[in-house]
């Protein structure tokens, strides 16, 4: 049987298909910046959407199921041949998956007139073959250890349905359980990847540092892990099924504090010197903030937005750690040091800059549109810019 390096290196057509993660990390950066102009022109008056979804709820859906689904598929498509041992999905196949994300953001962004049933249908293509792909490779290598990740993708695909499903009912879709639920689902991702690889690659650049082997971070899924994913998990639950719940704050608040002490044990302030590995820690610190956040905003609601809360969840934790991610993988499996320049610095710092704008804008009221302003322009920055940046690595041969 060819080994995974023997299949890419068979595989004569364009580069970009030539592993999961190039054309939908290329696609996932575009996506985002492109979305966000055309969310931009529509607020301004400038184009009226032709999609079924109002406005609000197509934002929504676009950066959560949209974006979301082709960084979760990048991810995925590239992580599981390490985890199963099995080969990866590449060419003409891998091709064809990248048309099914791309059929789903065309047909929902010109959704109105068309069956509601078909513009669901065609969104949802790409994470129904992406689970079976899934599922065959974890069935295949035996590798039980990773359904947890396959269950979490089931639910967020669950939560997109059911996204469609009010949508068409004429809610407003953005404020009802399946954005919550694709919501939790894809913070979960975060905490148990995250939880993953963020410990394991601050270790492995730790040792090689200067008294590296001092304060090396906790190993993951210690006991503290499985108690905080598991507070987070109770706390996602009642969020979703009773938002505005006081024993649902509690719940996130004590889960905030849990993921904080959590992330306190990988040693983020070490790696300062290493903006590629320390944007993890930050993107991460987003999640138990949001949290405690949102738990403000049920206890007092007359001071604290849950707005605030969802975009330091779903820009924050959400958008910053998927960018940390598409970089990471994208020099390690290009061939290129695993280091951030000047460039990709500066990709996160728009970022971080387009999150607080958005934050801040729903703290000081006053002066909201100029911040939603500079928030837009620090996305389309960030994304963007990783689109330029990273274009011409995803789209070459590994050197």
């Amino acid at each position: 049987m060819a080994t995974t390096s023997e299949q890419v290196r068979a595989w004569t057509g364009p580069a970009l298909f030539s592993y999961g993660f190039r054309p939908f990390f290329l696609g996932a950066g575009i996506w985002a910046a492109v979305a966000m102009m055309i969310w931009l022109a529509a607020l301004t008056g400038w184009i009226e959407l032709p999609s079924a979804f109002d406005p609000v709820s197509w934002h929504a859906h676009e950066f959560l199921f949209g974006y979301l689904s082709a960084a979760l598929a990048g991810f995925l498509l590239t992580a599981v041949p390490n985890w199963t041992g099995r080969l990866p999905v590449v060419g003409w196949p891998l091709a064809a998956m990248a048309a099914l994300w791309l059929l789903g953001r065309v047909v929902v962004l010109v959704s109105s007139g068309l069956p509601p049933l078909a513009v669901a249908l065609a969104d949802l293509a790409l994470p129904l073959v992406l689970a079976a792909v899934l599922l065959r490779e974890i069935v295949g290598g035996r590798n039980w250890h990773n359904l947890v990740v396959l269950a979490l993708l089931a639910v967020f695909t669950l939560g997109n349905a059911l996204f469609h499903w009010q949508a068409a009912g004429g809610e407003i879709a953005a404020q009802g359980i399946g954005l919550r639920i694709g919501l939790g689902a894809g913070l979960m991702m975060v905490a148990v990847i995250g939880g993953r690889i963020i410990p394991s690659f601050t270790r492995n650049w730790l040792v090689r540092q200067p008294a590296g082997q001092a304060h090396l971070p906790a190993a993951p899924m210690q006991r503290l892990d499985k108690v905080a994913l598991l507070l987070l998990l109770l706390a996602m639950l009642s969020w979703i099924a009773l938002p505005d719940a006081h024993p649902t704050a509690a719940l996130l608040a004590v889960a905030g504090v849990a993921h904080i002490v959590r992330l306190s044990r990988w040693a983020g302030i070490r790696t300062w010197r290493e903006p590629l590995l320390m944007v993890l820690h930050a993107a991460y610190l987003f999640l138990p903030l949001g949290a405690l956040t949102m738990a403000a905003a049920i206890f007092i609601p007359d001071q604290v937005a849950p707005a605030v809360a969802q975009h330091l969840w779903m820009a924050g934790a959400i958008g910053m750690m998927t960018l940390a991610v598409m970089t990471r993988a994208t020099l390690g499996h290009t061939g290129r040091p695993l280091s951030a320049g000047l460039g990709t610095t500066a990709l996160y710092l728009a970022l971080a800059t387009a999150v607080a704008a958005r934050i801040m804008a729903g703290v000081l009221p006053t002066a909201a549109s100029a911040l939603l302003a500079i928030s837009a322009v620090g996305w389309v920055l960030a994304f963007g810019g990783f689109a330029v940046l990273y274009g011409p690595l995803l789209t070459s041969p590994k050197r």
